[in-house]
């Protein structure tokens, strides 16, 4: 165990990572070391930010401290402590479970670790995060909770209503990013399309993002987690005039029969969807959709299942995943519907999906050969260089790998002639001439 060392260990989305950056910021102004997702957990203070969507993010979650506990059974850590959106949302029955943490907190009391700790918690640092993501980029996220209801979902059980952060305090956030070196945003929110509403009464998005553009420096603006319905179509229009918003945008559909739909509460029908994916392409030409579905909600037939397989062939969508139905307690789905689709069903639908995107992703992948695309990038691998285009978010997209037989800046943009492709990946080579 290591003094005045702190584990910091975060599962769960990239909200989940902007809430640890702001924690391990905090704590090394109170002078400790910090270490994010180490490979040795070996701190005096091991701290686990968890994941409540879903049943398997629970277990990932779960198990993660169960195996802490045992650490610190036997001397290798010292306190632990549990936050974020499982604790935030099972807070007594964890308590209860895992007698081997020392203190609990929610999703939006973490700050309470340092004063508990008798440290101090500042207000006003000039830089609020240590970034975990490569220097050159960072998530930015525009507001916290959810009003929607959509009967699988229990993320407002977590996280409440809909709250905006403000418009000024978002851009001079972006503006001390770009001043640190991070060229590239990742707008992130539960419901990113209704940013605005509660503030100024009206969805203030497209008003947002052309702020941010406006930030001298950052050259890649990427949006995360829109919403279908109500979509304030200013964004398109911003999307095409500024030419640092990527031509790429991620909005959860989740599924395209309307009885599954209305049994989802998602206030859209397949007509609405059908419409709006046509305006979005017709008015953000050569935009990248990336979508997620829901296999097996309850109610789902094998009608509706072809409804959506079909939907997929058609639409094409450039980016997708897919994931099985979860009985979420406190969900209106959990409380109004039974579970009726056994998990066998689920998978054989997920997997049937999967395979019709897979050859869907190969096949537009296949058509950036000779092409030659702004590439970012990220790290360097072995043999290769990783970087990224303008439609490919970190982590979730696929990648665009270089030999490394000549020396590339991490961090940089190049131009880079696309050689050969497979479902995951490009392949391309540079001239070296960078494009920024």
């Amino acid at each position: 165990m290591r003094k005045n060392k702190v584990d910091i260990i975060t599962l769960g989305c990239s909200k989940n990572l902007v809430d640890s950056e702001r924690l391990i910021r905090q704590f090394k102004a109170n002078g400790y070391t910090v270490a994010h997702d180490p490979d040795k957990v070996n701190g005096e203070i091991v701290i686990v930010n968890t994941c409540g969507f879903i049943e398997a993010a629970q277990d990932e979650s779960l198990k993660m401290i169960i195996e802490l506990e045992e650490a610190k059974q036997h001397g290798r850590i010292g306190q632990l402590f549990v936050m974020g959106c499982l604790s935030e949302r099972f807070m007594e029955e964890m308590k209860a479970e895992l007698p081997g943490v020392d203190r609990f907190y929610g999703k939006f009391n973490w700050q309470n670790i340092l004063r508990d700790l008798g440290k101090s918690y500042y207000l006003d640092l000039p830089d609020g995060r240590t970034l975990t993501t490569p220097a050159h980029y960072a998530y930015i996220k525009v507001s916290e909770g959810c009003d929607r209801r959509c009967s699988y979902c229990a993320i407002p059980v977590m996280t409440g209503r809909h709250k905006s952060r403000p418009m000024d305090e978002i851009v001079a956030e972006a503006r001390s990013l770009a001043v640190g070196g991070v060229k590239e945003l990742q707008v992130i929110a539960q419901d990113l399309t209704y940013y605005g509403k509660d503030l100024y009464s009206r969805y203030a998005l497209p008003e947002l993002v052309e702020r941010l553009a406006d930030v001298e420096g950052i050259e890649w603006i990427r949006l995360h987690y829109g919403y279908p319905a109500h979509f304030p179509y200013d964004l398109l229009r911003v999307i095409r005039e500024r030419s640092n918003v990527c031509n790429y945008l991620d909005i959860a559909l989740q599924h395209i029969s309307d009885p599954v739909l209305r049994k989802m509460r998602r206030d859209i029908t397949r007509d609405e969807t059908y419409r709006l994916i046509e305006r979005i392409r017709n008015e953000a030409p050569g935009i990248h959709l990336r979508t997620t579905f829901i296999v097996g909600h309850p109610g789902e037939t094998d009608d509706d299942f072809a409804a959506l397989t079909a939907f997929v062939r058609e639409m094409r969508f450039e980016r997708m995943g897919a994931f099985i139905y979860s009985h979420e307690s406190g969900t209106y789905a959990a409380e109004h519907y039974t579970d009726d689709i056994p998990l066998e069903i689920k998978q054989q639908r997920l997997d049937e999906l999967m395979d019709i995107q897979q050859s869907i992703a190969a096949e537009i992948n296949a058509a950036s050969v000779g092409k030659v695309m702004k590439t970012i990038i990220d790290r360097r691998e072995g043999d290769y260089y990783v970087g990224r285009t303008e439609y490919d978010s970190p982590e979730i997209d696929p990648e665009v790998l270089l030999k490394a037989d000549t020396q590339l800046r991490v961090g940089q943009f190049y131009d880079v002639l696309i050689e050969r492709a497979d479902t995951y990946e490009l392949y391309g080579k540079t001239s070296q001439s960078k494009k920024n």
